[in-house]
């Protein structure tokens, strides 16, 4: 009997040219940068906006955490759910001109509370970037070489966090010293509110570029719709409920310890510059472009050695390759992680703070590399904004809140920051090791499945 048109089971697309996918890359990295150079800012502009704004560590961590996860976070699904119908491209590029958009309106505040609405904005723009270039990224790259891409596009946490605080800092050297600046429109503004006009600017070339992106076929779609135990409706809800169901254990342990590693990763970035200046008497344009410099050489390097060596594990047969990897990397950095605030040479501390960095940064693109490895690709968008939703509330939201909060209430002098983000940052990480060591079988048996589902 011949098999009719409709039984075969149609081949996947031809990978796109490998030089073309790199281009993807490199301009969804551009993005990202950006998108963290709108949101790191605000570190290097701490002491200045408790001068001006006459407020506390606490509130100024909601600036920071809250006032950008509380939209992030919320409007990360159903952002991630268009991005699984929807091209992928257009909703990214609307993403970044809002954010860029809400980054100005930053500048423009005049109080507490409409630079806490900017930075809501900020959070809304930034939602509709990673899910979508995540799923973007796994119909450009193969299994054993999606890591690494992954990875390459993680970097713009570090190569965005440090332009911030050397741009921020080389503005701040630069208007110090101006008796005012006068903008239209607005009058005369501080010094970190020009800040945010020039940083804001840099999204627009990289929104014309987001417009050269090609939108890929989507792979694996016939995979998805023929397992049974992905539900009949692949791209819908019942879908993921059941790919939930199914990987429970993995998904359960995979949030909950880089949640609680974004914790560490919060501390640091937010308060690396204000613990450097309150304990070793920095100023602001040297703690960042010193600071800065650490993320943007360690940082970077310490994402795409994460990236290489969990590509490395996968191809020697590893299938827990890519979570192996990062529970090594964050092994190795916990002793700085805790040591490094406490340390009373300016030297060292710097030289410690520098190994931090990039032991922060090793696993910084691995946990959605995983989900993108072990999940549907109509469920992949949606996956990651699981991930980012529950990981940001609590990285972004508690990271920068506990250290000022201990400091304000706790220890009550602003010089002993130090012990507050060594305490967080240590407890954290600590405890992200122990539940991802409890995830490592699970998730091999996840990407086991995913495998047999392929064929």
């Amino acid at each position: 009997m011949s098999e009719t048109t409709s039984d075969r089971t149609p081949e996947p697309p031809a990978w796109v040219n490998p030089a073309y996918g790199w281009y993807v890359v490199f301009v969804l990295t551009l993005a990202y940068t950006c998108s963290f150079i709108d949101r790191q800012i605000l570190t290097l502009l701490i002491e200045p906006i408790r001068r001006d704004l006459h407020v506390s560590d606490t509130q100024v961590s909601l600036l920071g955490g809250l006032a950008f996860t509380i939209f992030y976070t919320t409007l990360g699904m159903p952002l991630a759910r268009l991005a699984d119908q929807a091209p992928r491209r257009n909703l990214m590029a609307i993403g970044l001109g809002f954010w860029t958009l809400m980054t100005w309106v930053c500048g423009a505040a005049k109080g507490f509370w409409g630079l806490f609405a900017g930075r809501v904005g900020v959070g809304v723009g930034e939602a509709a970037l990673s899910p979508a270039a995540f799923s973007l990224l796994s119909d450009y790259f193969p299994p054993h070489r999606l890591a690494r891409a992954i990875s390459i596009y993680s970097t713009g946490v570090y190569f965005g966090g440090g332009l911030a605080l050397m741009i921020g800092g080389s503005v701040i050297r630069a208007v110090s010293s101006a008796p005012s600046i006068h903008l239209p429109g607005l009058g005369e503004i501080y010094a970190w509110q020009f800040t945010f006009f020039v940083v804001g600017a840099i999204g627009l070339p990289i929104l014309l570029l987001m417009f050269t992106i090609r939108e890929p076929k989507r792979r694996g779609l016939r995979a998805a719709s023929l397992d049974a135990r992905v539900a009949d409706k692949p791209s819908g809800w019942p879908a993921l409920r059941a790919f939930l169901k199914i990987n429970a254990r993995t998904v359960t342990c995979h949030i909950a310890a880089f949640s609680l590693y974004g914790i560490a990763i919060g501390c640091y970035q937010f308060w690396s510059p204000s613990f450097m200046m309150r304990s070793h008497g920095w100023t602001a344009p040297r703690a960042g472009f010193t600071i800065g410099a650490l993320m943007f050489v360690l940082g970077t390097a310490g994402v795409f050695c994460g990236g290489w060596f969990a590509d490395r594990l996968a191809t020697l047969g590893r299938r827990d390759g890519i979570l192996r990897a990062a529970f090594i990397g964050m092994s190795c950095g916990l002793p700085f992680i805790i040591v490094t605030p406490l340390v009373g040479d300016e030297r060292l501390a710097t030289f410690g703070l520098g190994i931090a960095i990039f032991f922060l940064a090793f696993p910084q693109g691995l946990p959605a590399a995983a989900l993108q490895v072990m999940t549907p690709n109509p469920l992949r968008a949606q996956m990651s904004s699981i991930y980012f939703f529950i990981g940001s509330l609590i990285a972004s939201g508690i990271g920068p809140l506990l250290p000022a909060m201990l400091t304000d209430y706790v220890f009550k002098e602003p010089v002993m920051l130090r012990y507050s983000v060594s305490i967080v940052a240590g407890t954290a990480a600590l405890l992200s090791l122990v539940i991802l060591s409890f995830g490592l079988a699970p998730y091999g048996d996840s990407v086991q499945r995913a495998e047999e589902r392929l064929g």
